[in-house]
């Protein structure tokens, strides 16, 4: 059966959930967004036959099994809460909601109303993480003891104020990075995440304000050429650029004590050598290139590190899509419509895990996990 999808969002995710239903056999019928100029242009480029700026009208004319929400997560909760009402199925990019009071609250409408749920928190589905998932279940590192994830973005200071700037807009390095790193992490070790602990800072106190962006993707392309014009406006920013986080997981594979997991991102800080995800065992380690590891990947095998090239089997259960963000949505996309048909899938993150992401993240925020010891002596 064609599942009917309703898309709530025009930027780069808007286009990208788009096409992934598109390419997962589900029929587009509709797509919202803010701007009336933006979202006509979108529908008629992704081939949608309607396109608007109001919601619940869109839902109440196109009539969707499911919708995909596509917007920065501070505008996830009422979009969303309409859609469960209409009895929809909901695909919700990351962040699923600004915070964890409000994820919680549609986590639990979701599940009183029987709705399937979709978390694309959608990195884990890149080909070198699921090689490094077979891997350890393989054995090859012996039982997972450490997790390192490092990554420095080197993000422009000057880039204009938009949602990524506000906490109540959904911003931030943890909602829009460090989900995704959680996501690698667990799907890799085990999905149970059993304490966290970290710090957050905020090094972008205030950013330029520039009409015009719409694409967060392309917001470079907008800094002022003078930032110091006088009569440049400026407004406050209020969340983490760098973070910092231990966790500890418990491993799928038996072992004695849980994993340890080190997150450290720099949003504003440059790089020096490669990003790079690393697990370690008792047996061994695997070391994969790229702030999500896209690759290559690397395994520490009598006394050096080896390539190891990604099976085949592995390419061949993803879509055949160049782009790694495109190409994640489109196989959880793929997922689930098969699950919303009543067809066997793999198991996918929902609105659970989305939850509890969020609630982690707010407990992060509150930088509090620090103990005084300017007196001990």
């Amino acid at each position: 059966m064609s599942i009917k999808v309703l898309v709530f969002g025009t930027g780069f995710a808007g286009q990208g959930h788009a096409k992934a239903f598109q390419d997962a056999g589900a029929e587009v019928v509709g797509i919202v967004g803010r701007t009336e100029t933006v979202v006509t242009q979108v529908a008629k480029d992704l081939n949608i036959a309607y396109s608007g700026t109001d919601w619940e009208l869109a839902l109440e004319v196109c009539k969707p099994d499911a919708v995909s929400i596509a917007t920065p997560g501070g505008a996830h909760v009422n979009a969303i809460k309409q859609a469960i009402a209409f009895g929809c199925h909901i695909f919700c990019d990351k962040p699923l909601t600004q915070s964890g009071e409000t994820a919680l609250d549609i986590y639990r409408l979701a599940q009183q109303r029987g709705i399937k749920t979709a978390f694309a928190s959608s990195f884990r589905y890149l080909p070198e993480i699921i090689h490094a998932k077979q891997l350890v279940a393989d054995g090859i590192i012996g039982e997972p003891t450490e997790v390192e994830c490092i990554s420095h973005f080197n993000l422009d200071r000057n880039i204009p104020f938009g949602w990524s700037h506000s906490i109540e807009a959904g911003g931030g390095r943890l909602n829009n990075n460090f989900t995704h790193l959680l996501s690698i992490v667990t799907s890799v070790v085990g999905e149970k995440i059993l304490s966290i602990s970290g710090e957050v800072r905020n090094d972008m106190p205030q950013a330029p304000v520039v009409e015009g962006v719409h694409n967060f993707t392309q917001r470079r392309n907008f800094i002022p050429q003078d930032i110091n014009d006088p009569d440049l406006q400026w407004r406050d920013c209020d969340v983490e650029w760098s973070y910092t986080v231990l966790a500890q997981l418990e491993s799928r594979i038996a072992a004695s004590q849980p994993v340890s997991v080190l997150f450290k991102h720099g949003g504003l800080v440059p790089r020096f050598n490669e990003d790079h995800i690393v697990f370690h065992g008792t047996k061994g380690s695997i070391y994969i290139k790229g702030h999500y590891g896209d690759g290559p990947l690397y395994v520490w095998q009598e006394g050096q590190w080896q390539e190891k090239v990604l099976p085949q089997s592995i390419a061949q259960q993803l879509p055949n899509i160049e782009c790694p963000t495109q190409r994640s949505w489109t196989h959880l996309a793929s997922q689930f419509v098969k699950d919303i048909n009543g067809e066997k899938v793999e198991a996918y993150q929902t609105f659970e895990d989305g939850c509890r992401y969020q609630m982690i993240i707010d407990l992060i925020r509150k930088n509090d996990r620090f103990v005084d010891v300017s007196q001990l002596l």
